[in-house]
């Protein structure tokens, strides 16, 4: 087992840039942090074990004491950036494909993210894969789906949603649907067998004018949560199949 105590060290700098998306990009890994998550992953193991790591007194759970990273108090703290107190795998990525979106049509419903904040992106996963949607593409405006408070958000959801990579939202095609706070009222909407369905972030909405818009009736409120909004979009869908 390496024990590492000294915040110099590569291989702590190298685990601490999986906690901002440039060293998730570069290293191609990244850090499974809670109790919980942790227990559901070692069910199942999927994805490669790099390392698991832990500070003075933490039992391994892996045991694999080559795969062992000892860190001080302090610095494990530093990687622990969700405050779990808990044991930390270090897993590679999934493989993430991408996508052509003007060549590859979709096939069912396949919903568009260009969600910047980590905690709404994760929490959408999660909605995805609730209501069985076939794949999430993420534009270039997307948080990276692996940070920690992404993961965390999706309860896991990121490790088995088939993710894919696409351009800009700009470049998405004008036939594409897009879940906004103007537009036809989602009861109205008739939804078709594939499509594109493009979910935007509260404030900015949406500079490309989008040939197809549902919203969400609300009534004293102007707009709601985009994880809320795309929940509702994604169940009345799914029970749309189901009837």
């Amino acid at each position: 087992m390496l024990k590492i105590e000294s915040p110099h060290n590569e291989t702590f700098k190298k685990l601490l840039s999986l906690t901002e998306s440039r060293g998730l990009k570069k290293e191609g890994l990244f850090l499974l942090s809670g109790e919980k998550l942790i227990a559901e992953f070692l069910r199942q193991p999927h994805l490669p074990v790099a390392h698991e790591v832990v500070t003075m007194g933490m039992a391994a759970l892996t045991k694999d004491t080559a795969k062992m990273i000892e860190f001080s108090a302090g610095l494990f703290s530093e990687l622990d950036v969700l405050g779990t107190h808990f044991n930390i795998l270090v897993l590679e990525q999934p493989p993430i494909q991408t996508v052509d979106v003007k060549s590859c049509a979709p096939h069912g419903i396949e919903v568009v993210l260009p969600v910047g904040d980590p905690g709404n992106l994760g929490a959408l996963l999660r909605s995805c894969e609730a209501f069985g949607v076939p794949k999430v593409i993420l534009t270039k405006e997307a948080a990276h789906p692996f940070l920690p408070k992404a993961v965390k958000a999706s309860a896991g959801s990121a490790l088995r949603v088939p993710l894919a990579r696409g351009p800009a939202l700009a470049e998405f095609p004008e036939n594409s649907i897009a879940l906004d706070m103007d537009g036809t009222p989602i009861g109205q909407f008739t939804w078709p067998a594939d499509g594109f369905l493009i979910v935007g972030e509260e404030g900015p909405g949406f500079s490309k004018p989008f040939k197809q818009r549902i919203c969400i009736p609300t009534q004293a409120v102007q707009s709601l949560n985009v994880v809320v909004a795309a929940s509702i979009a994604l169940a009345q869908r799914a029970a749309g199949k189901q009837s």
